[in-house]
């Protein structure tokens, strides 16, 4: 049996000078005596992985809702596309795989019923009472909403966890650290992530895209990144059978794991970054894409926005999301006894809209529809 004390020095001999080591970990809010055969890092994981809120993620939608087939991502493949694509960049780069395995896993766990839609929804809900975002909904879900120990709410992560999901950002999410060293960037492993997050949703929902036919071959004829994918596979015909899509997506995200792999060690060379304190002292993030790779990606990004974000078919299902979320954010403000007496007792602690935010956000796609028709259809019981 390896002993934690025997991974940890295995970390020290295989490991980047700017990886954080499990054994360098500033701990958790509240002490705990640490597993003889698991670093804390691989606790934490574990831990985001048992949560209620992890396995919601199979049921909460990515772009095209549950029911409309199961080939489509939910936020939970998502979750798992994320995690791979981020071992395999850390790994290559000599990051610690089991922090960013971590991060990706536990980076999504706040997003509401409905995607970007329903997050949306709740957005303009609670303007008034704090707001809401899913990155900070992520931590408070770790931090206070699950309650699986006797002595503290919420899995007690270590802080090098919380803090790179603090930091998770995109060109969509924008992070708000101020408890977690604002003034400096996310580590190493937290940048890996967010790129790996970017990377995998512009891959995934391109191929779902095509699955969908919402968009075809066609459509995507001046999209340069798509010329280079179909001249390497070598498909030049109209119609796109299944193992030539799964082709494609397959080496756009090769190529473009390459390029992060490649592009980030050049620069970690030329910043002559040797420690994690000189990685998060940059000036900019030094886990990118190159420049070339940045540039097809966004030509591709404004693509699927304005051809598949935008469908009218997307559209509908975000119209019938948020009049779902507001009839149910209304009805259980208006009388908050029809609350499960388990939800309405946390009025108390979080105050009547916050906990009818973080009931309704941690509700799956087609829970929430259940509970639509509950509450509104009078031959249903309640």
């Amino acid at each position: 049996m390896l002993t934690r004390a025997q991974l940890e020095l295995n970390e020290n001999r295989t490991l980047a000078t700017y990886a954080i080591k499990s054994k360098d970990s500033r701990g958790r809010k509240y002490p705990e005596e640490e597993p003889v055969y698991r670093t804390c890092f691989q606790r934490d994981r574990d831990r985001i992985i048992h949560t209620t809120a992890f396995r919601r993620l199979e049921y909460k939608t990515q772009v095209f809702i549950n029911y409309e087939g199961d080939y489509y991502r939910t936020r939970l493949t998502h979750t798992l596309e994320v995690a791979q694509i981020g071992r395999t960049i850390a790994r290559a780069l000599g990051g610690n795989e089991d922090l960013i395995e971590t991060i990706c896993l536990a980076h999504d766990l706040g997003h509401p019923p409905f995607g970007h839609s329903g997050e949306t929804s709740l957005s303009r809900l609670m303007k008034n009472f704090g707001g809401f975002d899913h990155n900070k909904q992520s931590l408070r879900i770790l931090t206070q909403l699950e309650k699986r120990y006797r002595e503290f709410n919420g899995l007690n992560l270590t802080w090098e966890v919380l803090e790179g999901i603090v930091k998770h950002e995109s060109e969509y999410d924008l992070s708000d650290s101020k408890d977690y060293n604002p003034h400096l960037r996310a580590c190493l492993e937290a940048q890996i992530a967010n790129v790996a997050d970017e990377l995998a949703y512009t891959a995934h929902d391109l191929d779902d895209g095509l699955h969908s036919q919402m968009i075809n071959p066609s459509m995507l004829g001046n999209i340069e990144l798509w010329e280079n994918l179909i001249i390497q596979v070598r498909w030049h015909g109209t119609e796109l059978d299944e193992l030539t899509r799964h082709e494609i997506i397959r080496q756009l995200i090769g190529l473009e794991v390459t390029d992060i792999v490649e592009n980030t060690s050049r620069m970690i060379k030329e910043s002559g970054c040797k420690t994690v304190a000189d990685i998060q002292e940059l000036a900019y993030n030094i886990v990118s894409f190159s420049e070339e790779i940045h540039r097809k990606n966004r030509q591709l990004k404004d693509f699927l926005f304005k051809y598949l974000y935008q469908h009218y078919r997307v559209k509908r299902m975000a119209v019938k999301a948020d009049r779902v979320l507001n009839d149910l954010y209304n009805a259980y403000n208006s009388e908050t006894n029809i609350l499960p007496d388990h939800i309405e007792s946390s009025i108390g602690v979080f105050g009547k809209e916050r906990t009818i935010c973080d009931y309704i956000a941690g509700m799956t796609d087609r829970f929430a529809i259940d509970e639509h028709r509950r509450l509104f259809d009078p031959t249903l019981l309640p």
